[in-house]
């Protein structure tokens, strides 16, 4: 051995042995870590619900139901539970809740997760991530849609933003809760694994606890097979905003990177584009800002220049949204539409009634220029022409126009006047949470290769997705998909965020939470979590159908009429009281 390995060699057992005399001589301690983060808003409900006299001092914690949204300034009174059990399907993606309390000020409160061991294979720690629940400011539903002033409805916080922060300083006096989400691989081995979920605050370790994975012998697909047909409209302006970004910028892409990801691991089938002006007239707190630039030049000729269209579906498409590209729309909530004028040097609006033949004339000349340049993308057999909410005399003139100028364009319609029998045609219809369309219908447009759907907005008490809404809602719009035949859902909202997103869920004009699903910085949520494991479980029941049919025997037949009759009860949106209770039952029967 030379001077320079013998060196190394007693330094390093020198540093062995005072880490051991360290070790025995006091309490290790974990590195100190900044915690910066925003404030969320106070609890109204703080002064007259909170009695913290009977907790004892200390850090205190417990696992509750998924279906709960704890309360932060009321002290917990549940039955203590220190261990956990999930279960699930190969490829699928569980949750489990737990909450942490406590009188006095927690600082550094960290959760990590060991490897989880069965007895014949691991799962890595990696697989499952513990994030901090935030409390956002909420309302209720009242009369739905309308407009509304924060002092005229009820106010309260709800536990609902599932942020990304690797450690939490807990407040005296409150309640944090902690959503758990474990990720099963693919090609993980069916069987039971133990793990542990290790706490931590103060820098110090304070308690471990016992999280069981039960991974069930099926294979749930990569969300891209999915055919749940989910539809969340996309708003980048508000990306642009909330991070005080240039619009259309390389760094605006690359914010909604992870957030659109986001939403591609969801199963998301539809790219969200607009064509001209605003479709919806303003009315999220962001406008739609254009995505296609239209030219009067002045020899009176028409250009389109669509280099944001191409950007926006071309980044969509990376990230594994490919199925449809929906373009809004024909039908503006306000008829305006708007366009360079090069003779006049300004920005020209119009306003253009469907029935008219200005507009026939002016829709037209793009229509024809749209549709080359679908050609040349190969874009045009996933493009459709999308109208939301329009009236069937406005809807007639728009597909009148569509069959003269772009016969070969798709059509998509959200149909909130019961009107979809009127269009037989249409390649993506949904349907208002309260129509009904035809199972027979649906049959018949599922063979010709048409898409049937349906949706919930402000005027749909249930099953929504407000920020009050209770979280297995969520979970019950996927089972509804499945109980009314249909081929997915839509949502008219994923990142439609207010003035202060973070902190305010409230709106002017709708319920809380109605505009977005999803928080800045691809901070997820309960309510969209929610909605993924009800998406899952309508694909779990597809695979079981067929899996049940194809066997054949009458074990499997029984069961498959076990799953059909459990199925039935959620065609209803109305349903009875123990709905919640129903819907556990029925979501064994996919594990089992």
């Amino acid at each position: 051995m030379n001077f320079k390995s013998l060196r190394s060699a007693c330094t390093l057992i020198a540093i062995t042995g005072m880490l051991l005399l360290a070790f025995s001589s006091c309490d290790w301690k974990r590195p100190k870590k900044e915690f910066i983060t925003f404030q969320e808003m106070q609890d109204p409900t703080n002064d007259t619900l909170s009695d913290w006299s009977n907790v004892k001092a200390g850090l205190h914690s417990s696992f509750i139901s998924i279906d709960v949204r704890a309360p932060k300034s009321v002290a917990p009174e549940v039955e203590i539970k220190k261990s956990e059990k999930v279960t699930g399907w190969k490829g699928e993606k569980v949750s489990a809740q737990m909450i942490l309390w406590t009188t006095a000020d927690v600082d550094q409160v960290e959760l990590e997760f060991d490897d989880f061991i069965s007895e014949s294979a691991t799962l890595p720690a990696s697989i499952a991530q513990a994030r901090f629940v935030r409390y956002v400011m909420t309302d209720e539903f009242a009369e739905g849609c309308g407009h509304r002033k924060p002092e005229d409805y009820a106010a309260s916080i709800s536990a609902d933003m599932l942020d990304n922060l690797d450690n939490f300083n807990i407040e005296a006096k409150t309640v944090r809760p902690v959503w758990l989400t474990i990720d099963i691989p693919s090609d993980a081995v069916a069987g039971n694994y133990k793990g542990k979920l290790n706490l931590y605050a103060e820098r110090k370790f304070v308690e471990d606890f016992e999280i069981e994975v039960e991974v069930v012998n099926q294979l749930l697909p990569e969300p891209s097979e999915w055919v749940y047909h989910l539809d969340l409209w996309q708003h980048p302006s508000a990306v642009a905003r909330v991070h005080n970004l240039e619009l259309w910028s390389d760094a605006h892409f690359e914010k909604m990177r992870p957030i659109m990801k986001m939403l591609a691991d969801a199963g998301q089938k539809v790219i969200t584009a607009t064509l001209n002006k605003d479709p919806w007239n303003h009315q999220s707190f962001d406008a739609y800002a254009d995505m296609i630039i239209w030219t009067k030049n002045e020899d009176q000729s028409w250009s389109f220049d669509y280099t944001v269209f191409d950007k926006w579906v071309e980044f969509m498409m990376d990230l594994g949204v490919t199925d449809m590209i929906n373009c809004y729309s024909l039908l503006m909530w306000n008829n305006q539409v708007h366009y360079n004028d090069m003779e006049k040097k300004e920005l020209v609006t119009l306003e253009l009634k469907a029935q008219s033949d200005e507009y026939a004339e002016f829709w037209t000349v793009f229509l024809k220029d749209f549709t080359r340049h679908l050609k040349a993308k190969g874009w045009l057999e996933i493009t459709n022409i999308a109208m939301d909410e329009r009236s069937p005399a406005d809807m007639q003139a728009a597909l009148k126009v569509l069959e003269t100028a772009a016969p070969e364009l798709g059509i998509s319609l959200a149909d909130n006047h019961k009107s979809y029998k009127q269009y037989p045609g249409i390649k993506d219809i949904s349907v208002g949470a309260n129509s009904v369309v035809d199972k027979e219908d649906i049959i018949t447009r599922r063979a010709e290769g048409l898409n049937t759907t349906w949706y919930v907005c402000c005027a749909d008490p249930f099953a929504n997705m407000f920020t009050f809404s209770e979280p297995a809602e969520a979970v019950y719009a996927g089972w509804h998909t499945v109980a009314a035949d249909l081929d997915g859902m839509l949502r008219w909202a994923y990142n439609s965020w207010v003035e202060n997103p973070l902190t305010d869920s409230r709106y002017k004009t709708w319920p809380a939470g109605d505009t977005y699903m999803v928080y800045p910085d691809a901070r997820s949520s309960i309510r969209f979590e929610r909605l993924i494991e009800g998406i899952q479980d309508a694909e779990k029941i597809r695979i079981l159908r067929k899996q049940y049919s194809d066997e054949n025997t009458s074990e499997s037949l029984a069961k498959l009429n076990e799953l059909e009759e459990a199925i039935k009860y959620f065609y209803t949106l109305e349903p009875s009281d123990d709905w919640n209770d129903k819907l556990n039952e029925a979501k064994k029967l996919l594990n089992r």
